[in-house]
């Protein structure tokens, strides 16, 4: 528990270096430098550690039981920062509102409570990049009653490790300002540009640049991240360590399928009545573009080798509620030319015997059911067609000679639209959730932003168009899809040229909203008839 505890800690510390975070750091600094007590800067990160703790754990999970948006605390935090700017600008404003908030300190006159406000603030508009540990806590703290000391104190030393650069910036902030015979001299003047640093700051926060500044520059910290996608850390935190291996391994006996509530082209099966052939266990969603990318090569892999033994097993694990209606999967499955047995699990109960994270997630088994080899994500298809070849003893050539078209170019992150993914880069006016609202978006959306116009009913899911609705969109890829479901009309255009009109019908799936030979850098602008429901986009 101790070293776990210490990877959390490093993890927080990288955390607070990344890029997304760097439109923080300039408040802390100047935080910092503000003059006041010795101890200001340590109330200030001591109000980031208390309220990046008690986002990363409750809040999230208070504010859908109250029925509140998930960005209201966002927004007053924002609000926050520009009081805090106010009061270093206006001398009798802070003197004003540092009087209540001194008794925070125990000390009269004390700076402490101003300190810890501001450090509140940043506490909640700080937004980690993704890591293992992260999505640790964010998945243990769906529900606040499933949690437990573990996380607690993961969250903690996480939160701690965050602070430790941020309280360096800050005493460095007080540093810098000490040792300058000018600041002294024009304390006051400086102070006013301090509270302009902050107030210029939390205007880019506004503009979700703090959301955006990472895909700009890109990830400098992704070599610092060893220590927490170790096996170890991730077998401690209840995921599994990936096994990609240059040759095969043996991994131990593989999960039987559990849970499964419907088979598509095949009676119900079992590892036991599988042994003695070699079977690729294919976790995937028939609305994930990454999965039907890989269709090809399982295609092909079927049509090659199933004389010679091979099976196919398709364990359809859902990521939105209409992937777990056995009618859209059956029809899914023959729409897509799917002609190997898939298992509907829609309750996870397979996914998690497997330890699986991911869509697709191929586990290639052998004639004793054992794993020997795990693969996620797209691409390595010719690495796992010739271990498939040793497993069958297949002699010669490899059969299937297809391209991998895995794209290798960095593009917009894969975008949900419905409130329960807290809306990521949303920039629009403000979602109301679980209800019909009319929205505005802005002129120009920011790199990997997007925002609605019209009439709208935002789901925890998905968002559903009621009247005039448009959805604009910044995006940075050869093409865009859109999952989407109902019936309507969507029309498409790119840079204010219309291009084409997508006819929605039948199941909700996976559209093409639009496909180029190069990577486009571009305002994709949608508009939609009554009815149509938009769930998630995703870039190649």
């Amino acid at each position: 528990m101790v070293l776990i505890l210490g990877i959390a800690f490093i993890a927080g510390v990288v955390t607070a270096v990344s890029p997304c975070v760097l439109p923080v750091l300039p408040i802390v600094f100047a935080g910092g430098a503000a003059g006041g007590s010795r101890r200001r800067p340590v109330a200030i990160v001591a109000g980031i550690v208390v309220a990046f703790t008690a986002s990363l754990l409750v809040v999230t999970w208070v504010l859908r039981k109250l029925g509140l948006p998930q960005d209201l605390l966002r927004d007053l935090a924002i609000s926050l920062l520009f009081v805090a700017a106010a009061m270093l600008i206006v001398p009798q404003l802070g003197l004003l509102i540092e009087r209540p908030l001194s008794r925070l300190s125990r000390r009269p006159g004390s700076d402490l409570g101003g300190g810890f406000l501001l450090g509140l603030s940043l506490g909640i508009v700080f937004v980690p990049c993704g890591g293992v540990i992260q999505g640790y806590i964010a998945a243990q703290s769906a529900s606040v009653g499933d949690l437990g000391a573990k996380t607690v104190l993961i969250t903690v030393a996480y939160a701690l490790g965050a602070a430790v650069p941020m309280l360096a910036i800050a005493y460095g902030g007080r540093a810098a300002a000490s040792g300058l015979q000018s600041f002294r001299a024009h304390a006051q003047t400086i102070r006013v540009g301090l509270g302009v640093v902050i107030a210029a700051s939390a205007f880019l926060i506004v503009f979700h640049v703090d959301r955006t500044l990472q895909t700009k520059i890109g990830d400098y910290t992704s070599a610092l991240q060893h220590t927490e996608k170790s096996c170890y850390a991730r077998r401690n935190l209840g995921y599994r360590c990936n096994r990609e291996q240059s040759r095969l391994a043996d991994f131990g006996a593989a999960p039987d399928f559990r849970g499964i509530s419907d088979w598509f082209n095949s009676k119900p099966l079992s590892m036991a009545q599988l042994r003695g052939k070699v079977v690729l266990v294919d976790f995937w969603t028939y609305s994930c573009i990454n999965c039907l990318r890989t269709l090809p090569h399982l295609k092909a892999w079927w049509r090659d080798y199933r004389s010679a033994g091979l099976e196919i097993v398709g364990v359809h694990t859902p990521e939105f509620a209409f992937e777990a209606a056995p009618h859209n999967v059956g029809a899914a499955t023959k729409q897509l030319g799917v002609s190997w047995p898939v298992a509907l699990d829609p309750k996870y109960k397979t996914w998690n015997a497997y330890r699986n994270e991911y869509w697709p997630a191929e586990y290639l088994i052998d004639k004793r059911s054992h794993i020997r080899n795990e693969h996620f994500g797209e691409g390595e298809y010719g690495r796992t067609e010739e271990l498939i070849r040793q497993l069958l003893g297949e002699r010669g050539p490899p059969k299937a000679q297809l391209v991998d078209t895995t794209p290798t170019e960095v593009t917009t992150p894969e975008t949900y639209l419905g409130y329960g993914h807290a809306l990521a880069d949303y920039v629009g006016s403000k979602p109301v959730p679980d209800g019909v609202s009319d929205y505005k978006a802005p002129k120009d959306v920011t790199q990997n932003g997007w925002a609605l116009s019209g009439r709208w009913r935002l789901g925890r899911e998905h968002t559903t168009a009621v009247r005039a609705a448009e959805l604009a969109l910044h995006f940075h890829a050869k093409a865009v899809y859109l999952v989407m479901g109902g019936r309507g009309r969507v029309g498409v255009e790119v840079d204010g040229h219309a291009l084409r009109t997508i006819a929605v019908k039948g199941i909700s799936r996976l559209y093409t909203v639009l496909s180029e030979p190069e990577l486009l850098d571009a305002q994709l602008g949608l508009s939609f008839t009554p009815g149509v429901s938009v769930y998630s986009f995703t870039f190649g």
